[in-house]
């Protein structure tokens, strides 16, 4: 259990701290553009999540089952790095001969470049995902983290490059930049140098992990790809519908209200800059799903009763911390809202109920070693398939009942719903095949204390006296802390 709380530690310094910088970038996105130029960016990046985990179709946990299991694990690796490097490089393939139409079908005609970066820059974080697995693998925490940063700041450095840097060097000493600049299009390029960035920083990374690709004796093993493809495809099925689910509402809006597209970029724009508020809860949940994996088919060699103590330890923990992390945000919200433009602000309803979602898809994550576990990944696919179709279901009545200009508050709430419900659905299920004595009452009185003590907050909360305001919430922090230090005892010994 140590372990897994230092690498969640470790992991959560490049998580964390790196999706932290990238969100810092917002306010620079959301004060350099509007709603609706904006609202592009989220929509297109909705897309290249689901594009990521379709080129990854499951190898990721794929290879984590097999090397774990294996004599040979670095057979596994490059196995699994031979058979995504080849399937990225016929999506390249296939995006470039294919560009007008593939642009045309996402609504940007106008805009092909656009597409073509992001397809480009999904492809190679698709096979660089594998050997980042393998650091995560080897326990090479700080190596990962040190990459992940890497590739962070060198984006960002490269957002403000382009966006504040080279306008003024455009009119300070044009000779600087205008061979790469202009040809772009300079500032009327706008939006389009947030791709660039990307693209030329992912490129870093795959450079930076040279040494785990280059140095190394390449082994391809048919027979072990066959197997690794039945455990994983149902894993692909789970990740695209899991994918889609998350992003359902910012691809779903353009479609909805096609007769007026202003009016769904500006709605898209809106809903996706308060939900990188709710990305906290997002943050929180990857950094410990890197460390969760190893750590689970590590533990599976493990004795019956340890194991399973390990286990459920490790879901009431990440309840007990997304809980504090939900508190934290909402309680300090007034403040966190001048990250982004005021105009924004209006969007500020869907981050509390954005939170609670990603919680519950955060347990529904903790849930699913059971079927990872027992090799019976397709009941992923299946609870993946009941959330998407909720989802769907959900987003396609809730955003056109609400309408213009609030129907990204459909979106909002379809996700809460949905991931409770097969979040519900996985635990029973799981009670069958794989039963463990999760703390189920305990963790449900956290999640009541925490709501009431938001609700207390809000309630708490005089515009007159703010510094009051805010002293108040942080007492109620410290009482849902201290709470939790005295049912739980962590430092106690024995």
């Amino acid at each position: 259990m140590n372990k897994l709380l230092k690498d969640t530690a470790v992991y959560g310094l490049s998580s964390i701290v790196g999706r932290f910088l990238n969100w810092c970038l917002v306010p620079l996105y959301v004060y350099m553009f509007d709603a609706a130029e904006y609202g592009v960016v989220s929509y297109l990046y909705g897309f290249t999540a689901v594009a990521l985990v379709i080129l990854n179709y499951g190898m990721e946990t794929g290879f984590f089952r097999f090397a774990s299991k294996s004599d040979t694990p670095d057979r596994v690796y490059t196995t699994s790095l031979v058979s995504v490097g080849i399937t990225s490089a016929l999506f390249i393939v296939v995006l470039s001969l294919f560009l007008p139409g593939i642009s045309d079908a996402l609504l940007l005609p106008q805009h092909p470049e656009y597409v073509w970066l992001l397809g480009v820059t999904v492809a190679v974080d698709a096979f660089t995902n594998i050997p980042f697995a393998y650091l995560r693998f080897r326990n090479k925490a700080w190596t990962f983290a040190g990459i992940k940063l890497l590739n962070v700041g060198l984006n960002i450095g490269l957002n403000l490059f382009f966006l504040l840097a080279c306008p003024k060097l455009q009119s300070a000493a044009p000779w600087l930049v205008e061979w790469f600049y202009l040809p772009l299009g300079g500032v009327e390029y706008g939006i389009g140098w947030i791709f660039v960035a990307n693209i030329i920083s992912t490129f870093v990374v795959l450079l930076c992990l040279m040494p785990w690709l280059a140095r190394r004796r390449w082994g391809f093993d048919a027979a072990l790809l066959h197997k690794m493809l039945g455990y994983s495809w149902p894993l692909l099925i789970l990740g695209v519908a899991g994918i889609l689910s998350q992003n359902m509402g910012q691809l779903l809006i353009p479609y909805i209200f096609k007769g007026e597209p202003e009016a769904a970029r500006t709605m898209v724009g809106i809903y996706g800059a308060n939900l990188k508020i709710a990305i906290v809860m997002v943050m929180f949940t990857q950094a410990f799903r890197y460390a969760y994996e190893p750590f689970i088919f590590s533990q599976a060699k493990a004795e019956g009763e340890s194991r399973e103590r390990a286990y459920c330890n490790a879901m009431k923990y990440f309840v007990i911390f997304g809980l504090l992390i939900f508190l934290g945000v909402m309680y300090f919200l007034p403040i966190i809202r001048h990250f982004e433009s005021p105009g924004y602000w209006v969007g500020l309803r869907v981050v509390p109920v954005m939170m609670m979602a990603e919680l519950c898809f955060g347990v529904f994550f903790n849930l699913s070693l059971w079927y990872k576990l027992t090799d019976r990944t397709q009941w992923g696919m299946w609870f993946s398939l009941i959330c998407f179709g909720l989802m769907l279901g959900l987003n396609l009545w809730l955003i056109p009942a609400i309408g213009i200009p609030d129907g990204y508050l459909g979106a909002a709430w379809s996700a809460l719903i949905a991931y409770f419900v097969v979040m519900v659905i996985s635990y029973f299920v799981g009670r069958r095949y794989y039963p463990l004595p999760y703390e189920v009452k305990r963790m449900g009185l956290y999640a009541a204390a925490a709501l009431a003590l938001y609700a207390l907050g809000e309630w708490c909360w005089w515009p007159e006296m703010v510094w009051l305001s805010y002293l108040v919430r942080l007492g109620l922090l410290g009482l849902y802390g201290g709470a939790v230090l005295r049912f739980e005892r962590p430092f106690a010994r024995g």
